[in-house]
């Protein structure tokens, strides 16, 4: 009686939402062994936060895994979970003093699996989101066993600066866990349980005399609340740190990718599947390139003229020429020169306005030939039917989406010009969001770039299906102005040789590479045109006094080790 007890039934199919992202954490010490568990939680892309008395070193978060949907079925039958690796190289962020860890983890479970089915947690940065006396469920693996929520007796009772407290029933193996409140919003990072103790600080047992660690067992020790670090205070920790540490400014990154402030539901779930994975071909009129304007070379600005990429000579006898005799297709804000011998982009060209972008919703996809060039000159559907062979966009769909016509901008990149065979591992690896950083980044005066895109042709390139000739390395090359007023140019690349010639998928092969832009000029025969000092590798090449500047080159695990 008295203050009503009754939720709405959303809330349980939001609590089920909330818990797809809580994983138990195997915990492996440096000599390969199991050494203990705990809980943790995605909180961003490929980003996950448990407690730093679970993980404390990076070294012991590379031979630990994450082991999502260690639970049981709605028969009481264990579910087959899925156990992924842990990636400290790219983030590892700890805190032994708030007790939390930041740790990266690999996109694909050792089985295949795609880590955002699990969706993720939103963390919301302001305060607020609890009060003293309201109630707050925690989602675990106690002891390490399957998953549980606790959702009775737990009522908040002190809030602190940095810390709250509740009464929540959690056992060992539940550090790491997510505390939320009744919107299923997270508001804490479970910590440890608080104890009673006596006047001179003593823990005290249940009969009221002195625990003696060691003597006596753990649970004769009196509790009385269960203890977790306010996220608002992550938030402000990771903040102080993110000015002189990359690896705490990307973990910030990715906490922030998807928005702040408690707008909008707590829980982010997996991105919404395309409608039928059968390729449907679509057919455009000509009026619909009425309006392709095409890449703009005064894009970046009048007095900073960046023109089409120019091939080398030997190759400009193998561009497709258009049925109006020209070479350049033109869409909505890109271009796109073809190879005729390979039925495929020799690059694409594009300028993205970061000021104007829309987020145009994908829905079905339909692919079409562009009929302003002869069919034999693209590579249509019979390449990548019944093969683990994406169709995978060189111009990515939303780049294009800006100004009055952004949709139809989107719907351009849907042609068989715009698209190479790329494994769906790969293609399912973006370039680590390179563009986006550098629309953000404050080295780029204008938040405008002009990205430059395409695949490596090699003469020894594997022969597919006796017709084609599947390339095993992409480049990609953005141009800006920093703030200086100068052009700045990052360019990259990315591999799948190691799938094409084993017919095996080897994960970790599918790496981004800095280089500097020299080297994919002499990689492709195709020249930019830069000054020698756009390009940071290349000024850092010389810097190390290196002969060649094509021996340089810099991995990229995330976005904060591009080099500007």
């Amino acid at each position: 009686m008295g203050k009503s007890d009754l939720v709405d039934t959303s809330y349980l199919e939001l609590g089920l939402l909330a818990a797809r992202p809580v994983c138990r954490i195997q915990v492996v010490n440096l000599f390969g062994r199991p050494e203990g568990y705990g809980t943790g939680f995605l909180v961003g892309p490929n980003l996950l936060l448990t407690n730093n008395h679970v993980l404390d070193t990076a070294e012991l978060a590379k031979k630990s895994f994450a082991e999502f949907e260690y639970e049981q079925d709605i028969n009481g039958r264990k579910k087959t979970s899925k156990s992924f690796d842990l990636r400290p190289d790219e983030v590892f962020v700890t805190d032994p003093e708030m007790d939390f860890t930041f740790v990266s983890v690999a996109p694909i479970a050792t089985e295949g699996t795609e880590l955002t089915d699990y969706g993720l947690l939103r963390l919301v940065e302001d305060t607020g989101k609890v009060r003293t006396g309201e109630y707050v469920s925690i989602i675990q693996h106690p002891d390490g066993g399957l998953k549980n929520c606790c959702l009775r007796e737990n009522k908040v009772v002190d809030i602190f600066d940095d810390w709250l407290h509740y009464l929540t029933d959690t056992q060992c193996g539940a550090s790491g866990s997510p505390v939320f409140n009744d919107q299923w919003l997270v508001v804490g990072l479970h910590h440890s349980g608080v104890s009673m103790k006596d006047a001179q600080g003593n823990i005290l047992k249940t009969d009221g005399q002195p625990y003696q660690e060691g003597i006596d067992a753990p649970s004769t020790i009196a509790w009385v609340a269960n203890e977790g670090v306010r996220i608002s205070r992550i938030f402000k920790a990771l903040e102080s740190r993110s000015e002189n540490e990359p690896m705490a400014a990307e973990a910030l990154r990715r906490l922030r990718s998807h928005g702040t402030g408690p707008v909008g539901p707590a829980i982010i779930t997996a991105p919404e599947p395309i409608p039928d994975a059968v390729m449907e071909l679509g057919k455009l009129p000509m009026e619909h390139y009425r309006l392709a304007d095409g890449y703009n070379p005064d894009f970046l600005g009048s007095l900073y003229h960046l023109p089409l990429p120019k091939l080398a000579e030997n190759l400009q006898s193998k561009v497709a020429t258009l049925k109006n005799g020209g070479q350049i297709l033109t869409y909505l804000h890109f271009s796109i020169v073809m190879n005729a011998d390979r039925r495929l982009a020799f690059y694409t060209a594009a300028n993205i306005d970061g000021k104007k972008l829309e987020k145009i919703k994908r829905t079905r996809d339909k692919w079409y030939f562009d009929p302003r060039l002869d069919q034999k000159y693209q590579a249509g559907p019979k390449l990548y039917e019944d093969n683990p062979l994406d169709r995978g966009h060189l111009v990515r769909r939303l780049d294009p989406c800006w100004g009055p016509n952004a949709r139809d901008a989107g719907e351009d990149t849907f042609h068989f010009t715009n698209c190479s065979p790329q494994h769906k591992r790969l293609n399912q690896h973006d370039w680590l969001e390179v563009e986006d950083y550098i629309l953000k980044t404050a080295d780029n005066a204008n938040a405008q770039i002009s990205v430059f895109t395409g695949p490596v042709f090699r003469e020894d390139d594997m022969i597919y299906r006796n017709e084609y000739l599947l390339p095993a390395d992409f480049w990609k090359v953005v141009v800006f102005v920093n703030k200086n007023g100068k052009f700045g140019a990052t360019a990259y690349l990315r591999t799948q040789k190691n799938y094409l010639e084993s017919r095996e998928f080897f994960d970790d092969e599918f790496k981004t590479w800095q280089v500097p832009v020299v080297q994919v000029e002499a990689l492709t025969g195709i020249s930019f045109g830069l000054p020698k000092d756009a390009d940071p590798m290349a000024r850092a090449a010389a810097e190390k006094g290196l002969e060649s500047q094509r021996s340089y080159l810099r991995r990229i695990r995330s976005a904060a080790d591009i080099m500007l």
